[in-house]
């Protein structure tokens, strides 16, 4: 389609705008607000949203015709109904009756819209991250609610869903690199060269995981924008309706993107513990860990699309410094994220009380690649064992020695999984005998990847004092708990010993300079990071 084309058809879609930005249209006194996107015109009138699809063309949607607008409006409401059923009302169109035009009736169809109901659109999810009101509770229902989608969404077709990745990679590289104004040559090149490479390495595992069910019609556009708080729970809206095989994909490439836009947005904490609380509840958590390997190429692909449409709203809708800025932002995120970066173990011992879960989620963000290491804590496995809730308590019998050892066989497990992908990982456990922090440090050996233990120490008051505090935890640990493990012996520890009783801050920088590679450490004497041994 040619600029003079594209203008033409923009031009005869003005006056249904038009007609839909009119307060009198829809009854109203106070002024309608209007969202432009590179597809759509949204329409906020009162109690309802109108929302109609631009007459456009690109090489992943075609809106040039009246009916494929029409379509695409009934199809968007099929499709999110299955996310948001309350919000998506149905279809209506913008007809004609001699002059005038008129919202419904029966007069020529001008326009079509999907009808929703209005939610209150300073509740999108980029927005409460702007304003640092995302909390872990949060993150959490997002997860599930991530999870839930997926594992009811409909099995596709894997080998299809692998040809149809590779082509999105292709062709989103393809618009980068035919667009020298938005995006740098240099810079551009770099990335199609490491996003074919990543996509070529990974292709196996994909066609593995197709196979395996791991492909499924996801929501397909989970940025932060398409994520809704109505009340106090998260709502998913705005899939992909435009086209089947884009949306037909691997759901860890679904999950990315969130965790892209998070990482974007300088929330790695929530990110991390998006993917963590993600793979706490997967049913196959070992299939799920190796999926990991694909991870950067997702993140990565998913910033790419960002930073495409970004370019593209830049150029047609929002020709402003933000806009243009916002795309070279995702484009750099892009690149970003397929440095490679040195996979690492981090093992966090001490007695119950200690804050061992605490520390694990504040050091996780900057250990290994996006977003972080992967969490892996004896509490969450032994619950999941039983298959009971995070905070119900479990009976005395299920912390018998055997059910330990167990439990603890599983995290090492799944440590060497996320580590052999890559990743990295921190397996959050008492480790109160020597076997126990010699076997977590052999997986390391044995994978060729580095190690660091922490142990922490914290006087016996304060870690009564802790435990007896604790509300809703997934811990079962009791005061006499505490004591009983105080009173048995632990043996000599060469792991790093850490001051728990230190304020967090201090305690978690402490922490990450021992996780950092010996040439990047203080000279020994000038770090405050370690207790005495």
């Amino acid at each position: 389609m040619t600029a003079k084309q594209a203008q033409a058809l923009a031009a005869g879609q003005e006056q249904a705008f038009a007609f839909l930005a009119d307060p009198l249209t829809h009854g109203l006194a106070e002024p309608v607000k209007r969202i432009d996107t590179h597809a759509a015109a949204v329409f906020l009138a009162g109690p309802n949203v109108y929302k109609v699809k631009r007459a456009v063309r690109f090489p992943f949607m075609d809106q040039t015709t009246l009916e494929k607008r029409r379509t695409a409006c009934e199809t968007e409401v099929l499709v999110n109904r299955a996310f948001a059923p309350d919000l998506y009302l149905g279809t209506v169109a913008v007809t004609r009756a001699g002059p005038s035009l008129r919202l419904g009736g029966r007069g020529e169809a001008v326009e079509w819209a999907v009808h929703m109901r209005r939610f209150d659109e300073n509740r999108t999810l980029d927005l409460v991250a702007e304003r640092g009101e995302i909390t872990p509770a949060l993150i959490a229902k997002i997860a599930d609610l991530i999870l839930a989608s997926h594992q009811t969404a409909k099995v596709g077709d894997g080998a299809r869903a692998t040809v149809a990745l590779g082509e999105v990679v292709a062709e989103t590289l393809a618009e980068l690199i035919e667009a020298p104004d938005a995006f740098p040559a240099a810079p551009a090149a770099e990335l199609a060269a490491a996003m074919r490479s990543a996509f070529a390495a990974v292709r196996p595992l994909l066609l593995s995981r197709g196979a395996a069910g791991r492909v499924r019609r996801c929501h397909g556009d989970l940025h932060l924008r398409n994520i809704a708080l109505i009340g106090d729970e998260p709502i998913l809206f705005d899939a992909i309706e435009f086209d089947e095989s884009i949306a037909t994909t691997d759901v860890l490439y679904d999950l990315a993107f969130a965790l892209m836009d998070l990482c974007e947005r300088r929330h790695g904490g929530e990110a991390n513990l998006l993917l963590t609380r993600y793979l706490w509840r997967c049913e196959d958590m070992g299939s799920e860990l190796a999926g990991l390997a694909a991870l950067p190429l997702f993140l990565s692909l998913r910033a790419a699309v960002h930073a495409k449409i970004d370019a593209i709203r830049s150029r047609d809708i929002d020709h402003t410094a933000a806009a243009r800025d916002e795309a070279l932002r995702y484009f750099d995120i892009a690149g970003e994220c397929l440095r490679p970066v040195a996979p690492l173990l981090v093992a966090v011992g001490g007695l119950s009380g200690t804050g061992k879960t605490t520390l694990a989620a504040r050091i996780a963000p900057s250990i290994g690649r996006a977003p972080g290491a992967v969490r892996l804590c004896s509490d969450i496995e032994r619950k999941r064992r039983f298959g009971v809730a995070y905070t119900e308590r479990l009976p005395a019998a299920a912390y018998r020695k055997e059910v330990s050892d167990a439990v603890y066989a599983s995290l090492r497990g799944q440590a060497e999984t996320a580590i052999r992908t890559g990743h990295g990982a921190i397996v959050d456990a008492v480790h109160s005998t020597a076997e126990e922090r010699a076997l977590v440090a052999a997986v390391a050996a044995q994978a060729n990847v580095r190690f660091v233990g922490l142990w922490l120490d914290a006087p016996l008051e304060l870690m009564v004092e802790r435990v007896r505090a604790r509300r809703n935890d997934i811990s079962d640990a009791t005061d006499r708990v505490v004591t009983s493990q105080a009173n048995r012996p632990i043996g000599d520890i060469d792991w790093h010993r850490l001051d728990a009783s230190m304020p967090i801050d201090a305690l978690t920088d402490a922490a990450l300079a021992a996780c950092r590679p010996e040439r990047q450490r203080p000279p020994r004497g000038e770090s405050q990071s370690a207790a005495p041994h």
